[in-house]
């Protein structure tokens, strides 16, 4: 029961840093793990109604399958980790933000009249890969290369030079409130596809299109995690040790 008391206060952005395989067991209950990784587990069954135990349990089991080994992003180094992320994700964004668009455009124009709930998404996901494009951009240009400039301080036994924004808090700060956003945008997307889940109606497009952004929404989330989670607090550690 001890073990049980400890790992109901542990939060689950953590759990998730651990093994993302525990990823998927957060999912199949609602929980955000990615932009809302700083709750507990008991914060997250009080509000969602789930025994502890039973959360616990189905945890345990997803971190003891043997079923595809969850990568160690927690043991990479920074440089490395940042790197990854704009080459992986942030890639991953702009080259299927123009691909996904255009099939939302065509289901607008083809189903927009008996399902309106088409133009809202469509919209929605426009406003969020806008917002996206300019957030990766102060990513790419000034925190990813300042956590770079960071771990080769620390590896040769450097200063680093004061950054503009003072403390690395603040643009991590800052780049966590848009997180939060774009997940609460596609928190709407899903609550208007239900859950991607194509109408009765659907042609192959509109089933193509639903699993488009449902892809986007999983690569999302495993973006923000990565920075929410291990990025940003590693980061966050990295400076006080130089300091």
């Amino acid at each position: 029961m001890e073990t049980l008391h400890k790992d109901s206060q542990k939060q689950i952005g953590q759990f998730v840093a651990e093994d993302f395989r525990t990823a998927a067991v957060f999912s199949n209950y609602g929980i955000d793990f990615c932009c809302k990784g700083d709750r507990t587990i008991e914060e997250v069954c009080t509000k969602n109604k789930i025994e502890v135990d039973e959360l616990l349990s189905k945890l345990e089991a997803a971190q003891s399958s043997n079923n595809q080994q969850s990568i160690d992003y927690k043991s990479w180094p920074l440089d490395l980790l940042a790197d990854y992320i704009e080459k992986k994700h942030h890639r991953y964004v702009e080259e299927k933000s123009p691909i996904v668009r255009q099939f939302l455009d065509k289901l607008c124009k083809v189903h927009g009249h008996n399902h309106p709930e088409l133009l809202e998404i469509t919209a929605l996901f426009i406003g969020s890969t806008k917002e996206l494009a300019s957030h990766m951009k102060k990513e790419e240009l000034i925190l990813f290369p300042f956590i770079k400039r960071m771990v080769k301080a620390k590896m040769e036994g450097l200063n680093v030079e004061s950054p503009q924004f003072n403390t690395v808090e603040s643009p991590i700060a800052m780049m966590k409130d848009e997180h939060e956003a774009e997940g609460e945008r596609f928190r709407k997307i899903a609550e208007l596809t239900d859950n991607y889940t194509p109408p009765a109606d659907a042609c192959n497009t509109y089933k193509v299109t639903f699993a488009m952004l449902e892809e986007f929404e999983k690569d999302l989330h495993l973006h923000i995690h990565l920075e929410n989670n291990i990025l940003f607090p590693e980061a966050i550690k990295l400076e006080a040790s130089l300091k």
